[in-house]
């Protein structure tokens, strides 16, 4: 067997990771023949809930995972960590702004970033899950200097996953015959889901999603503003934020960016940009990405944008500009 992976996951008492971890000491992120070392943290005040968790991953007797710790100290959960799932941070209250919640999430994730530069792994692999996802990530990997740029990712892929299954719904197929949406951008209500290069296979024939869906309408309208509102909707029904959904969608993060996508296919992450579709260079931005099996993608290149597009992701990457100013004046102070 292989020598164990230590994986990380933070907010461990939180609903997100209640869902994450059991799929990850499962062996359905990594492969059966995984072994893991989990690290399980949270903040001091969530302590009592913490270990309440850890005695339920214990009985579940998971055969993959080798050890579990859970801890309220940063530098120890971070020490050696080769995967690291950012899962905790403030969650959105009734009545607070988006700039309230950057800055209480920036100094949790200016700290992270510090501590990982310092003890984890230098090809630690981090994907961020706490919003806001992308600046969170970004600021992250400003303060881990020491540890590569292209290691540090955020989760769009379960706005993704809802673009994906809003087509299949709506063409009357399983949802693993929709192929190469795309999400660019923040993952907030001004990323654009884009299915201008997606495809849906139909009958045995593969075809571009507006011929299958035949409602140009829908597809620039109602469609993207469903992805875009999909969290509000479900807490507004739910009374609770995403949790079994995103943490589907952070196992698929993480499972393709280890293992590769199959050829010909390719799958959103917020990744640092270097300059592609004149996204400007250093943001925290989500593309289309290929992912290899030495667990490391490349952002595909050569695809058209639309005027239509192009004004969708040039608002976007505006709002991540004002989102990183706010950001780091919070860190400068």
């Amino acid at each position: 067997m292989a020598e164990p992976l230590k994986v990380l996951i933070t907010g461990a008492a939180g609903q997100i990771a209640y869902s994450l971890m059991f799929q990850v000491g499962s062996g359905s992120v990594f492969g059966p023949n995984q072994p893991l070392k989990l690290v399980l943290l949270d903040i001091l005040p969530m302590k009592s809930v913490l270990d309440g968790v850890l005695m339920e991953m214990m009985d579940c007797a998971l055969p993959l995972v080798k050890e579990i710790v859970a801890t309220v100290d940063e530098t120890e959960a971070f020490t050696d960590v080769d995967v690291a799932m950012l899962v905790g941070a403030m969650p959105r209250r009734e009545g607070m702004e988006r700039k309230d919640l950057l800055a209480a999430n920036v100094k949790i994730f200016k700290s992270q970033g510090a501590a990982m530069d310092k003890v984890s792994k230098k090809n630690i692999k981090v994907v961020v899950v706490g919003n806001p996802a992308n600046t969170n990530a970004l600021i992250c990997s400003k303060y881990a200097p020491s540890i590569p740029k292209e290691n540090f990712s955020c989760l769009t892929r379960l706005d993704q996953n809802r673009a994906q299954a809003q087509v299949a719904a709506r063409v009357g197929v399983d949802t693993q015959n929709v192929g190469n949406t795309i999400i660019w951008g923040n993952h907030s209500s001004t990323q654009f889901p884009d299915v201008s290069h997606a495809t849906v296979t139909k009958d045995g024939k593969v075809v571009s999603v507006y011929e299958a869906v035949k409602d140009d309408d829908w597809l620039k309208g109602d469609f993207i503003k469903t992805v875009q509102t999909r969290g509000g909707a479900v807490i507004k029904a739910r009374k609770l934020s995403s949790a079994m959904s995103a943490a589907k969608a952070t196992c698929d993060h993480i499972r393709d960016w280890w293992t590769g996508c199959a050829e010909g296919k390719w799958v959103s992450m917020g990744v640092i940009s270097d300059g592609s579709y004149d996204i400007p260079k250093g943001l925290m931005y989500s593309f289309p990405v290929r992912t290899k099996p030495d667990h490391t993608y490349e952002i595909v290149q050569g695809l058209s944008i639309s005027d239509f597009a192009r004004a969708k992701m040039d608002a976007t990457a505006k709002e991540l500009q004002e989102e990183l100013a706010a950001a780091m004046e919070v860190c400068e102070h």
